[in-house]
C-alpha cells in the first residue's frame, strides 16, 4: 500500500514540520512494516509552469517526425514572448495547454535544461510528459495535455503536486484494513495520539424499494449488496488532476472518469466497487455461484472457465462480474468516442455502482485458481469493513455528480444479511499475562477503545469488535493489539537461565561429525527449501504406492507449484547441481543435512495450544502425535570429475563407488556397522544402486540407496551425464551405531597379510563373499579389502576373480605364520560354503 503524506494529512492533522520518515517511524513502532519511504519531487527545480501551443511547425528530413513548436508560457520566461521548443511527441495540438520547462529548470535524476541547439533549430526548454517528470504512467506515454481551464505562467509543480512524500507500506494478510487511506490513517491517528477525521462518515440515504433490482441467492458468499445509479454523465469529463495525481502516487494508472473514481474511493476507504454501464445490464442484477463450466470473459480480454465455487454476478444474460475479483468485459464502461463528421463525443452516460461484501475464503479461492489477483481481491481476501459498503457507494456517486456532472437517482439498494456484532470475553489481565508486564486494566480498555473496540466490564471484559477488523476472533488478538500499541520495544528482556554442563546432545554432535566428514571429503553443503511439487516424483521415478509420495500439503504455501513439504532431499538437490551447471560449474560435489516429513497414513488434527501459560504434558503429546515423522536424512550428489587431473595424474570422474564411499564415511561416524548389497529403487540405475542397511534390534533395515542415476531421470531433470547420488535415513544409522564411539585398540604387535583371489559366478555379489570371508576369518582380523575384479577367459565365461587383502593381528602376541594361514583358510572355506567360491589356481 502506497501512501501520499499530502492524502494521509486530510484525515490526521500530523504536526507540520513531521516527515515521511518520522511518520514512517511512528507506524513501524505501532506495527506496520513501512519498507521505504519514497521521495517524489526530489531535486526538482523549476520554472515548471503551464504554456499554450500557439503553433506547430513539422521539421522534414529526419528519421523521426519531429515538430518546431512556439508556446506562450505568460512572465514566466522573464519576456512574455512565446517560447521557441523542438519536441518530438505528436499527441498535442495547436491551442492546447501544456507543462513546459524552461532553461535553469533541474527535472528528477539531476537532468538539467538549458538552451540548445537540435535538429537545425534552437530549443530554449521542453514540452514534457509525465515520464519525464517523474510522475509514473498516465497510460498515454506522450506529453501531459492540461485541461483549458489553467491559466499560462502558472506553476505546475504545485498544479501536479510533483514533490510529496509516499510510504510504501507492507500490508500483512491479518492487517486488510490498513488497504486503504482510511486504516493507515486510523493507525497514524492512534500513533501521534491525534483525533481521526473519518472519510466513511458521510450521509448516506436509507435504502428504499425504488433502487436497482438486486438478487442475491448466496447470502453467505454476499452478506451485502449496495447499488447506486447516476445518470446524465458526461462522456466528454476527465479525471482532475488532483484524482489522478492521487492515483499515480498511490501506484494505479488514471484509465477513465468512472473506473478512476471508484479507484480513488477503494483506496480512501478500502471498499472494493465496480461501475457497470447501465445501458449493457440486461434487468436484475444477481448473485450466485457459477455452474460447472461455465465461460466468462473478463475486463482483460480473457474468456475464463468457472468453477461451482465461483462467484458471479449477473443478470439476465448471464454472468456480468467475477465477484470481488474482475468485472466482465460485456458491461464495461465504454470509452469516449468523438464522431469525426459531426463532432458529437459518445460513450457511457449512465452507470450503476455496485459497493458490496463478499466472503474472504471464497475470493481467495477464485483468486488463486484463476491466478488473477486484481486489486479488489487483494482487499476481500484480507478482509474488507462490511459497514463501508453503503459510505463507499455515496462517496462514489458525489464524486460523479461532481466531477461528471451526473445526477444521483433517489433509488437506493441495501441488502443486507442478518448477523451480530462479534464480542470476545477477555479477562482484563489477559494482555499483562501474555506480556509478561503489568498494563492495567484502564491502558488495556483505552487502546481497544482505540482501535474502535466497545468495551464493558470490570475484572471480565466483553469486547465488541469493529467490523473493520475481522482479524480479531480470541483474546490473544486483542491481547496482541494492546501490546502493538503501548510498543513491542516496551517489553522486558528476559533471557532464560541455562543449566551449565549439558553441551551437545548426541544427535547434534553426530550431525556436525557428519557435515565436517563430507566437508573433508570435498562436497559443499548446498540448504535447500523444503518443499516440492508432487511432479517430481514422476520424474524420479518412483512407484505409484512408494510411501514418499505420501505428502503433508500446506494450507497455504509460498509456492502453488511446490505445496508440499519434502519426503526427499534430492529434489533439492539435484535442482542445486543442475543450476549450477548450467553456470559453468561442472565438477559438482554436494550434499545436505535436514528433515523431511513422512507423512501417516491418517492425517492428524493439530489442536491450539495456549499462550498465557506452558502447555500441559498432555496437550503437547496430542499435538506431537498429529504431526508428521521428520527424520533427519543425509544425501550427496555428485557429478563431473571427482579428481581434476594434472602433473600429478589422469584424475577420474565422480561415479557411484563415490557416492558409496559417501555412506560408508557417515557410518563411520556414527559408529555403526553398513551393510552394502546390489539393490534397485526409484532414481537409481538397476545395475549401479547399492541398498544401504543396518541392523536394528536384530533385523536389517534398509536406510538408503547410493549409486549412479537412472539416464531417464537424468534426461527428466536436466543433469549432467552419469551423475550419481546417496541418501540415507541418519537418524537410524545413528541409533544403529549406539551413543558413544569407541575409539580402536591400536595393537603393538605385527601385522599378517594374505591375499586371495576367488573366483564366483558372475552374478555374486562381492559383498556376499566380502561377509562371508570375514565371518570365517574370526576374531584375528583387522581389516578386508577388495583390491581387484577380473573377468576373462583365464577365469571362465560367467564368472569373475575377486582378490582380496586380508590383515591379520593379534592384540597380544606376534601371529605365527602357520595361525594367519589357518584363519585365511577357514575365511575361504567359508566364502566357498555360501558362495561357491574357489580359489583361482586351485
Amino acid at each position: 500500500m502506497r501512501v501520499p503524506l499530502s492524502w494521509l494529512r486530510e484525515y490526521v492533522d500530523l504536526p507540520a514540520g513531521e516527515t515521511g520518515r518520522d511518520v514512517a517511524a511512528k507506524l513501524v513502532d505501532a506495527g506496520l512494516e513501512v519498507e521505504t519511504v519514497e521521495q517524489l519531487g526530489a531535486g526538482l527545480k523549476g520554472p515548471l509552469v503551464v504554456g499554450q501551443v500557439l503553433t506547430i511547425e513539422e521539421l522534414e528530413g529526419f528519421r523521426k517526425p519531429i515538430r518546431f513548436c512556439t508556446v506562450d508560457v505568460g512572465r514566466a520566461n522573464g519576456t512574455g514572448e512565446p517560447q521557441e521548443i523542438v519536441c518530438g511527441a505528436r499527441n498535442f495540438a495547436v491551442g492546447d495547454k501544456v507543462v513546459v520547462v524552461l532553461p535553469g529548470a533541474v527535472l528528477p535524476g539531476d537532468f538539467a535544461i538549458a538552451s540548445r541547439k537540435t535538429y537545425g533549430k534552437t530549443s530554449h526548454g521542453m514540452i514534457c510528459s509525465g515520464e519525464e517528470l517523474g510522475m509514473g504512467d498516465d497510460g498515454t506515454h506522450g506529453i501531459i495535455v492540461l485541461p483549458h481551464e489553467h491559466e499560462v505562467g502558472t506553476d505546475a509543480i504545485e498544479l501536479l503536486q510533483l514533490v510529496d512524500e509516499v510510504l510504501d507500506i507492507d500490508i500483512t494478510p491479518d492487517r486488510g484494513y490498513c488497504m486503504s487511506m482510511r486504516g493507515v490513517a486510523r493507525e497514524a491517528a492512534t500513533a501521534y495520539g491525534l483525533p481521526l477525521r473519518d472519510p466513511a462518515l458521510l450521509d448516506v440515504p436509507a435504502p428504499n424499494s425504488y433502487g436497482y433490482l438486486v438478487k442475491i441467492d448466496d447470502p453467505a458468499g454476499c452478506d451485502r449488496f449496495t447499488a447506486r445509479t447516476v445518470t446524465g454523465l458526461d462522456p466528454e469529463a476527465r479525471s482532475p488532476i488532483w484524482l489522478s495525481r492521487r492515483l499515480q502516487k498511490a501506484g494505479m494508472r488514471p484509465i477513465s472518469l468512472a473506473v478512476d473514481i471508484t479507484n480513488y474511493v477503494m483506496l480512501e476507504l478500502g471498499q472494493p466497487l465496480h461501475a457497470y454501464d447501465r445501458s449493457r445490464i440486461d434487468g436484475a442484477i444477481g448473485v450466485r455461484r457459477a455452474e460447472q463450466g461455465e465461460k466468462f470473459t473478463t475486463l482483460d480480454g480473457v474468456k475464463r472457465t468457472l468453477d461451482a465455487e465461483d462467484l458471479v454476478i449477473t443478470d439476465n444474460s448471464g454472468p456480468i462480474g467475477l465477484a470481488g475479483v474482475m468485472g466482465g468485459a460485456n458491461t464495461e464502461i465504454a470509452d469516449s468516442v468523438t464522431d469525426p463528421e459531426t463532432g458529437r463525443v459518445t460513450g457511457t452516460t449512465d452507470v450503476v455502482i455496485e459497493a458490496a461484501h463478499f466472503d474472504a475464503v471464497s475470493i481467495s479461492r477464485t483468486a488463486r485458481r484463476l491466478k488473477l489477483s486484481s486489486e479488489a481481491s487483494k482487499r476481500f481476501e484480507r478482509g474488507v469493513d462490511p459497514q463501508a459498503a453503503a459510505a463507499a457507494a455515496q462517496r462514489t456517486v458525489d464524486l460523479l455528480v461532481l466531477v461528471a456532472g451526473g445526477t444521483a437517482e433517489a433509488g437506493v439498494t441495501d441488502l443486507i444479511a442478518p448477523g451480530a456484532p462479534r464480542t470476545i470475553a477477555m479477562r482484563a489481565d489477559h494482555p499483562d499475562r501474555v506480556a509478561g508486564m503489568d498494563y492495567g486494566r484502564e491502558t488495556v480498555v483505552r487502546r481497544l477503545q482505540e482501535i474502535g473496540c466497545d468495551v464493558y466490564g470490570q475484572d471480565e471484559l466483553v469486547v465488541t469488535v469493529p467490523s473493520w477488523r475481522p482479524d480479531l476472533a480470541e483474546p490473544n488478538d486483542l491481547a496482541e493489539e494492546v501490546i502493538r500499541l503501548e510498543g513491542y520495544g516496551n517489553l522486558p528482556s528476559t533471557l532464560p537461565q541455562v543449566p551449565s554442563g549439558r553441551g551437545l546432545t548426541a544427535r547434534q554432535q553426530l550431525h556436525r561429525r557428519v557435515g565436517r566428514a563430507l566437508a573433508g571429503a570435498g562436497y559443499v553443503e548446498a540448504l535447500s527449501y523444503p518443499f516440492l511439487g508432487e511432479a517430481v516424483f514422476d520424474q524420479l521415478q518412483l512407484a505409484a504406492d512408494d510411501t514418499a509420495r505420501r505428502v503433508v500439503k500446506l494450507v497455504n504455501p509460498i509456492s502453488d507449484e511446490e505445496p508440499a513439504l519434502r519426503t526427499t532431499l534430492l529434489p533439492g538437490l539435484l535442482n542445486a547441481l543442475r543450476r549450477n551447471d548450467s553456470r559453468g560449474s561442472h565438477d559438482l560435489a554436494l550434499f545436505e543435512t535436514g528433515s523431511v516429513f513422512l507423512a501417516g497414513p491418517q492425517p492428524g488434527v493439530a489442536v491450539r495450544l495456549p499462550v498465557d501459560r506452558r502447555p500441559t504434558d498432555e496437550e503437547i503429546a496430542t499435538l506431537n502425535a498429529a504431526l508428521p515423522a521428520q527424520p533427519r536424512y543425509a544425501a550427496v550428489v555428485l557429478a563431473g570429475a571427482r579428481e581434476q587431473a594434472g602433473w600429478w595424474g589422469k584424475g577420474y570422474p565422480a561415479g557411484w563407488a563415490d557416492a558409496v564411499q559417501a555412506a560408508r564415511s557417515l557410518a563411520v561416524e556414527a559408529g555403526a556397522e553398513l551393510t552394502v548389497r546390489q539393490g534397485q529403487y526409484g532414481p537409481w540405475h538397476p545395475g549401479r544402486c547399492a541398498e544401504l542397511l543396518v541392523t536394528l534390534d536384530g533385523v536389517e533395515t534398509v536406510i538408503g540407496h547410493a549409486g549412479e542415476l537412472h539416464p531417464r531421470v537424468v534426461k527428466a531433470m536436466g543433469l549432467p551425464a552419469r551423475t550419481s547420488a546417496m541418501e540415507l535415513d541418519l537418524d537410524r544409522l545413528a541409533a544403529a551405531g549406539g551413543e558413544a564411539l569407541q575409539a580402536p585398540r591400536i595393537s603393538s604387535f605385527p601385522v599378517a597379510t594374505q591375499d586371495v583371489a576367488l573366483i564366483v559366478d558372475a552374478s555374486v555379489p562381492a559383498a556376499a563373499v566380502e561377509d562371508a570371508l570375514r565371518g570365517g576369518a574370526g576374531e584375528l582380523l583387522e581389516s578386508l579389502r577388495l583390491f581387484d575384479v577380473f573377468t576373462g577367459e583365464q577365469v571362465g565365461e560367467g564368472k569373475k576373480s575377486l582378490a582380496y587383502a586380508l590383515r591379520f593381528r593379534a592384540a597380544d602376541r606376534t601371529l605365527t605364520a602357520e595361525e594367519s594361514t589357518a584363519a585365511r583358510d577357514a575365511a575361504v572355506a567359508l566364502a566357498g560354503e555360501r558362495t561357491g567360491a574357489v580359489l583361482r589356481g586351485a
